[in-house]
């Protein structure tokens, strides 16, 4: 079997069978990013434990199968990981699909986000694999401002359990159009 078509069928069983699917409470943050430009469309919540482990991240959405599919390959590279290494991988993934074919990927950090090599060779679907990981990158933005801002006594943020933040943008594209 070509590699081309294995990463094809770990990218279709993704899309069939998505792992952490479905919304679900605690989160620290909730975001909505949509793609303008296919309208793929993903709400994700991230829920940081304590020692800062990425404890769990849950979505739902919308959209062609390179989007779902890199969202469910998300969540499973970075459930149960520190939350310096899930950004290292989100960087590393985000470096990989944007390359246009230049950054083959690490398996070992990539997990099955590696099926995602072939992307980066059609600029129009970076977008589409870049959805998810860039609402988690931004979910953590949002719960590292709400915990500043709770530290420094600003009242306008709550912290509590299940409390979210929205965010609507656009995907960063890292230059692809």
């Amino acid at each position: 079997m070509r590699m081309e078509q294995m990463y094809q069928e770990v990218i279709l069983d993704h899309y069939k069978h998505p792992h952490h699917r479905g919304l679900r409470e605690p989160y620290g943050a909730e975001v909505h990013h949509v793609n303008p430009t296919c309208g793929d469309e993903v709400t994700l919540r991230v829920h940081l434990a304590d020692d800062g482990t990425v404890a769990d991240v849950s979505y739902d959405g919308q959209g062609c199968s390179i989007s779902q599919a890199s969202t469910s390959v998300l969540t499973d590279q970075v459930i149960g990981e520190p939350l310096d290494r899930a950004l290292a991988t989100v960087d590393a993934f985000a470096e990989m699909v944007g390359s246009r074919g230049t950054v083959e990927g690490d398996e070992d950090v990539l997990g099955d986000g590696i099926a995602f090599a072939g992307v980066s060779k059609y600029p129009a679907r970076v977008k589409c694999a870049l959805l998810g990981w860039m609402a988690f990158k931004d979910a953590v933005v949002q719960i590292a401002d709400s915990i500043h801002s709770t530290a420094v006594g600003d009242s306008t943020h709550s912290t509590g359990v299940g409390d979210s933040t929205h965010s609507t943008a656009p995907v960063a594209s890292g230059g692809q159009n």
